[in-house]
């Protein structure tokens, strides 16, 4: 008789790192289409977004990768975390300086990726990025705690530093210096916006047939079907691909 589960060593110390799996949701508990709240992203965005803050299992729902290319196409991704949103697009701040920056300044397009696990649920958006104004950054900025202020303002973000006593000493200089001051936003830290031109509602299930549900902006002389393309509201259509 064949063996239908044989181990396979996939890592260095020998762990079946292959074997590793989590059970998703069940065939009864399926995304589809007639599950959406709303005909476009942003309110459908809102419903699942809320879901995920008010589960205790999870702690920081609006944490989201942020995934940048250079201009050859040479890919980078890390995390930052989401800090207002809209219809307008999906915001977060960070150093101009960094790695990050320097990418969407050269090619101004991102991708954000959320997953909640325990919920089984993912939302990937692609989309343009632009700069926030400076007035929008530096009042973000102000309503942070004293202790990120001064972050921002120790941190030359990717750059080589000889020690963690170099972040520390500075830290606490600023911290002396500031302690009854506002702290002035520096000029190299701000925002960035991705307006969104496609989000997908991913949710997982145990068999793999995962449900996904795309909206994006139709391409010029596109007409919905209502068959494999659907009509969505502000602009959007939407459609199911396969996992």
């Amino acid at each position: 008789m064949a063996d239908h589960n044989p181990t396979i060593v996939s890592s260095p110390d020998g762990m079946d790192v292959a074997a590793m799996r989590k059970k998703y949701k069940t065939g009864h508990e399926a995304f589809v289409e007639d599950h959406l709240v709303a005909k476009e992203p942003i309110e459908q965005f809102t419903d699942w977004f809320k879901t995920a803050r008010q589960l205790n299992g999870i702690e920081e729902a609006n944490a989201m990768t942020l995934a940048t290319a250079t201009k050859d196409g040479r890919p980078s991704a890390r995390w930052v975390l989401l800090k207002g949103y809209g219809k307008e697009g999906f915001k977060f701040y960070t150093n101009y300086e960094s790695r990050k920056s320097k990418e969407l300044l050269e090619n101004p397009f991102a991708c954000l990726v959320f997953y909640w696990a325990a919920l089984s649920r993912s939302v990937r958006i692609e989309g343009r990025v632009e700069k926030l104004s400076e007035e929008e950054s530096t009042k973000y900025f102000h309503s942070r705690p004293f202790d990120s202020q001064i972050g921002a303002c120790v941190s030359h973000q990717s750059t080589v530093i000889e020690s963690r006593d170099v972040l520390t000493t500075r830290d606490a200089e600023l911290k002396e210096q500031y302690k009854d001051k506002t702290v002035p936003k520096p000029d190299y830290w701000g925002g960035f916006i991705v307006i969104p031109e496609v989000v997908e509602f991913w949710q997982g299930q145990s068999n793999r047939l995962h449900d996904r549900i795309v909206f994006r902006r139709p391409k010029d002389g596109e007409t919905a079907d209502g068959k494999l393309l659907h009509q969505g509201d502000d602009g959007w259509v939407y459609t199911r691909l396969s996992p």
